[in-house]
């Protein structure tokens, strides 16, 4: 399984173009009541999810890269999420987007999730069918890709 950017990169690709969206083109800045508690909780989840999903790994005592998995994780976190550490990106780069309060850094966003759907989970789904079967074809019935 080869990708082209890794999601770490991909992540701080999409944390740059929504700072150079909202510096240089925001459309529109925003605030309300309530918006840094709302960024905290974000980013409080995001923290969570993705913690959860690594310290998920290391119980199982496995690594986090698909093709060098000896088991298929799914307790934990696993059982809300197949993807709780891309998900925790996802939600970090919510809380991003609202504190750098412009409506022109939001676009960046639903790019994020479709190359990380179309691109790297697929990739990566391929691997853990080959792997692990029917096993993990279950999983999949009983689990969502993201939440």
């Amino acid at each position: 399984m080869r990708f082209r950017v890794s999601p770490p990169l991909v992540f701080l690709l999409t944390l740059a173009a929504m700072y150079l969206l909202a510096r240089y083109l925001p459309i529109w800045h925003f605030a309300f009541p309530g918006k840094i508690l709302l960024e905290w909780t974000f980013s409080l989840l995001a923290v969570g999810f993705g913690l959860a999903g690594i310290m998920a790994f290391a119980r199982a005592k496995t690594a986090m890269n698909p093709t060098k998995a000896t088991r298929l994780v799914t307790s934990g976190v696993y059982r809300i999420s197949r993807n709780p550490i891309y998900l925790g990106l996802l939600l970090l780069l919510i809380a991003v987007f609202l504190n750098l309060s412009a409506i022109s850094s939001i676009i960046m966003i639903p790019f994020f999730a479709l190359y990380m759907n179309h691109v790297q989970i697929a990739a990566e789904e391929r691997v853990l069918r080959h792997a692990f079967g029917q096993q993990y074809k279950d999983y999949c019935q009983r689990v969502r890709r993201w939440c």
